[in-house]
């Protein structure tokens, strides 16, 4: 059964995995990175490489500039492990002194994340500048198997990387040893660093440094009152060490322990401050440290950046909270943005009729078959011969006239051009007048792409469209869906355009009369009843087209003005049909060079509450609070 480390190692490497996705999926919300939020730092730092059963201690040497770290630091290293300077901000890298084969069984990079590690071979080594994060370590006999003591740079130093490397110690400690001293107990900084590690809930030890003894036996209590008080610590112990540099530099200065809180200055509480003049009343922090209760430390340690996890105002929730806001604020912005409600294309030019019945009187050509597709091909080319005079004549009498599909292509290109401005002026009011989060956005997607650069681009690619291959396609698929979702009423029409074969010789006769021949003005009306008995040839040549021409012509009733009435809805679909194709290749394409994948980036970023990510964070949170309500 896995132990409770274990269960909140497991708990915390699921959430560490869970909130680095989420934070991939929230780009767009424009929020402070993970590495930005302390627990985050908390979680990588602290947590996953110290949830271990064989729990030990971390142990740093904290506080402000000159006031004797590094010396504390080889009193409990039992040697000048430390180059201790007489001068201000003498340590700029912290040190670490490990038990003899500690780093072969355990990763010291991930338990001091964030520092570069070296080999510590030189006392003087961490008094020297640079720009990296460096942490120098050497191993110690001195040291307890499961205790790691470091000295460390000042935390109330001007240069701001201190600052860095003062948390990133703070983060791995379980035990700060806060050495104050009369000039730098109620110092800003130092106080600032010590209320972040009360609300961590760190272990405190402290060692009031360089005091005048016994003159300042009277005055550390309130140093110590105040310290305590504005900062929210309350120490595991108290030592007070006198101001002896001889002594400091020999490694035997004098550690003595106080009791604390002081309730009121009695006799005993006397004696025990003027113990310090008493043979063997020295305490040694060595042992003093080596005797502490590990594990309750540890669990309290690990406890304190767990309570940090969960805070509600600083942990998990509030930057769950942060998203789910952010993410509402996204919602309008990706409703206003939304490809549909910006890039409209209105007032399409339709295909005309004859253009698009020649293409179903040919679509409807290659699905005859047998002798009706012999009888109707033959009279087919009859009267396009019989025609020709008359298409021949029209081409001399109109010699500016433009094919039909080049006509077209311009009127396409007229829309093309209304399209793009009204769309273009309506992002740049957006852009101007728009919420905060699209602004930046619009301004960048608008930036350097002018409407004249716009409009070549898109004439560019609409000159080379194949504008009668797409009716083809379309006319083709309206078609087959027709023939797939009417077979019935699919099939009547097939069976009539092979009877129409038997009509076509009187047929071809009537409807050169009536439209195409020369004195069809004078024959017409002893034509009528041949056009009368020929309403089934008429008919399915509707279902191939011809209808369009002639149905404002002919007063068809009965079964045939139904069935005209039927196919005259199919033929506007397929106008339609085309008409939404030709208008929707606009709309691809602005949408592309305009907007991009911004519509679909902010409808994500709208909904990021709903990912599985996000609710696998608030799972893990849950199982964190019950986890530590267990252990409390």
């Amino acid at each position: 059964m896995p132990t409770p480390f274990q269960q909140f190692a497991e708990t915390i490497e699921r959430m560490r995995n869970s909130v680095e996705e989420l934070e991939r999926a929230c780009g767009l919300l424009q929020i402070d990175p993970l590495e930005q939020r302390e627990w985050y730092e908390l979680l990588r730092q602290k947590l996953l490489p110290q949830l271990r059963d064989d729990a030990f201690l971390v142990v740093a040497v904290v506080g402000g500039t000159n006031i004797g770290k590094s010396v504390i630091f080889n009193h409990i290293a039992g040697y000048q492990a430390s180059a201790a300077s007489p001068l201000a901000s003498g340590t700029k890298h912290p040190v670490c002194l490990v038990p003899p084969g500690f780093n072969e069984q355990h990763d010291l990079a991930a338990i001091f994340d964030g520092f570069e590690l070296c080999e510590w071979t030189a006392a003087d080594a961490a008094l020297e500048e640079s720009p990296e994060h460096q942490l120098f370590w050497q191993t110690s006999n001195q040291m307890p198997t499961n205790l790691l003591v470091l000295d460390t740079p000042d935390i109330d130093s001007d240069a701001e990387i201190n600052w860095h490397r003062a948390d990133n110690i703070r983060r791995a400690a379980d035990v700060l040893i806060a050495v104050l001293t009369q000039q730098k107990y109620n110092d800003a900084a130092v106080k600032k660093f010590f209320r972040q590690s009360a609300a961590e809930d760190k272990a405190v030890i402290i060692i009031f440094n360089q005091c005048q003894l016994p003159e300042d036996d009277e005055y550390w209590p309130l140093w110590m009152d105040t310290f305590c008080r504005e900062t929210g610590i309350d120490p595991e112990c108290v030592y007070v060490a006198p101001n002896d540099r001889a002594a400091a530099e020999d490694n035997r200065l004098s550690f003595w322990e106080r009791t604390w809180p002081l309730v009121n200055r009695t006799d005993a509480d006397s004696a025990a401050v003027e113990s310090h003049s008493q043979e063997g009343g020295s305490r040694n922090l060595s042992e003093d440290l080596s005797r502490l209760k590990f594990a309750d430390i540890k669990v309290r340690s690990l406890r304190g950046a767990l309570k940090q996890l969960l805070d509600t105002d600083a942990g998990v929730p509030s930057y769950l909270e942060e998203i789910q806001r952010r993410s509402g604020d996204f919602q309008a912005a990706a409703e206003r943005l939304s490809s549909e409600s910006v890039v409209k294309v209105r007032d399409w030019p339709t295909i005309p009729n004859g253009l698009l019945v020649a293409e179903i009187r040919t679509w409807w050509r290659s699905q005859r078959e047998g002798w009706a597709r012999r009888v109707h091909g033959f009279y087919d080319v009859v009267g396009s011969g019989v025609t020709w005079p008359i298409r021949f004549a029209r081409s001399k009498l109109s010699t500016d006239r433009q094919p039909p599909f080049d006509l077209y292509r311009k009127q396409e290109w007229s829309a093309a051009l209304h399209a793009v401005e009204e769309i273009v002026d309506r992002l740049t009011w957006m852009s101007e007048s728009g919420s905060q989060l699209l602004q930046p956005r619009l301004e960048k997607l608008l930036e350097g792409k002018s409407r004249s650069d716009l409009l070549e681009r898109l004439r560019a690619e609409h000159q080379t469209i194949a504008l009668d291959d797409e009716l083809t396609t379309v006319v083709a698929a309206e078609m087959e869906t027709f023939q797939r979702d009417s077979p019935e009423l699919y099939k009547f029409y097939r069976q009539l355009n092979n009877v129409s074969a038997a009509a076509r010789p009187v047929a071809s006769v009537v409807m050169f009369t009536l439209g195409w021949g020369p004195a069809g003005h004078a024959v017409a009306p002893f034509v009528a009843d041949a056009a009368t008995h020929a309403v089934a040839h008429v008919v399915a040549d509707f279902a191939g087209g011809a209808v369009a021409a002639v149905a404002g012509e002919q007063a068809l009733t009965g079964a045939a003005g139904r069935g005209a009435g039927m196919l005259q809805a199919r033929f506007h679909k397929l106008q339609a049909a085309y008409t939404a194709r030709r208008a929707g290749w606009l709309m691809g394409r602005l949408k592309e060079l305009l907007l991009g994948t911004l519509p679909e980036e902010l409808q994500a970023a709208a909904t990021l509450a709903e990912l599985g990510e996000f609710q696998e964070v608030q799972s893990s949170l849950v199982c964190l609070e019950q986890q530590l309500a267990a252990e409390v």
